[in-house]
């Protein structure tokens, strides 16, 4: 073999070799952070939205995505499938391998993709003009999420037409968006596959700029969406909803939908990027007096509403509340209390300071927002 050539191999078997002491070094330090095993008198339940199953372009049926479910500890997850509805997958709606599994339906219209959950099934199609969809929707008592707004099939914005929510991260849109980026970690997905997927969430501007800009005079939302079509596991682990019930989970099908569903609509719940590190006991709530205001609420102003943020104890972050669009207040305890000088929308957004390969930029939780209106706005009014 000529020198020139033993050179050059040698030179990538050098590279290689460097490349898997790299790869190894970040698998390695890879951590997974856990709260402490705690009695709590609070009920809160953890799920996965926006999923597809072989109903549509997924990879697996909706047993198989309801055991990976219960492998990733969840408690409900809710398909999205292709549709106009699509009613095979609304139909396997039910509890499966102790999961309870819940399904709308992800429509092709107008203006881009519309998620549509919690309706009664229509006697035709749903129409493809986006304003039309989303008004049947809530005729037939449903209500309907924006997906993916700028990436993928982009939203073009036109009226608000009563959209209940905004997808603020994809996973699936963040994979296609930094593609290049995760080549240099595709090994790991077979290993470690949260870790690459971690690596390549980004804050998501723009999103979050939109949602803020429509809350300031309608009542909208924000959702993590996994949009997953295969590494069900991975993305379960990845990208999380978390919703505090009042009472358990039911066992009886009906009344669990309606628990969730009913979360939903109104805001109850809030979003979290589970693989870096859980983020059960995250509370974001206000106080007038006796009352109780929770996430997703609107109350008439006034001074004497005090707003309340608690993050998990044991893991150390940076909390920011956000009043419309701008930081009022930034902090790294795990408590921190606000008075509100003024009306407006005030939301959190949670950033991870411990070792972990998610971003410090991306936010590790995002709260739902408390709506702290100059006169009470009926909802999405």
């Amino acid at each position: 073999m000529p020198k020139t050539r033993k050179k050059v191999l040698l030179s990538l078997l050098c590279l290689v070799a460097l490349y898997i002491v790299w790869l190894s070094f970040h698998l390695i330090s890879f951590k997974t952070y856990k709260t402490p095993e705690e009695p709590s008198t609070r009920l809160e339940i953890k799920g996965a939205y926006h999923i597809h199953s072989t109903f549509s372009d997924g990879k697996k049926s909706v047993e198989k995505i309801a055991e990976a479910a219960a492998r990733s500890s969840l408690d409900f997850c809710i398909l999205t499938d292709h549709g106009s509805p699509n009613y095979k997958s609304m139909d396997s709606q039910g509890w499966k391998k102790g999961i309870l599994v819940l399904a709308g339906s992800e429509l092709s219209v107008s203006r881009g993709h519309l998620v549509a959950l919690d309706f009664k099934e229509p006697q035709e199609n749903f129409s493809q003009n986006a304003e039309l969809a989303a008004y049947r929707i809530n005729q037939l008592n449903g209500f309907s999420i924006i997906a993916h707004p700028y990436s993928k099939t982009h939203w073009t914005w036109g009226e608000y037409a009563g959209y209940s929510g905004i997808e603020i991260i994809n996973a699936d849109s963040m994979v296609k968006r930094n593609y290049f980026p995760l080549l240099a970690y595709l090994p790991a997905l077979l290993i470690e596959p949260e870790f690459p997927l971690l690596k390549i969430m980004r804050y998501p501007e723009k999103n979050l700029k939109k949602w803020d800009m429509l809350n300031k005079e309608f009542t909208v939302y924000a959702y993590y969406a996994t949009d997953a079509h295969l590494l069900y596991r991975p993305l379960f682990s990845l990208l999380r909803i978390h919703v505090p019930l009042e009472e358990n989970l039911s066992t009886g099908f009906e009344k669990a939908k309606n628990q969730i569903f009913h979360a939903l609509r109104n805001g109850r719940f809030y979003n979290s990027i589970d693989a870096a590190a859980p983020a059960d006991g995250f509370q974001f709530w206000g106080e007038a007096g006796e009352k109780r205001i929770y996430m997703g609420e609107s109350h008439p102003f006034n001074k004497s509403i005090s707003l309340f943020i608690k993050t998990p104890d044991s893991i150390a972050c940076k909390t920011v509340l956000i009043h419309n669009e701008n930081p009022v207040l930034i902090g790294t305890d795990n408590s921190v209390s606000f008075n509100p000088p003024e009306p407006g929308v005030y939301r959190v957004e949670v950033y991870l300071q411990e070792r972990t390969p998610l971003s410090k930029n991306c936010p590790w939780i995002l709260s739902n927002p408390i709506f702290l209106r100059e006169k009470t706005h009926g909802k999405n009014q």
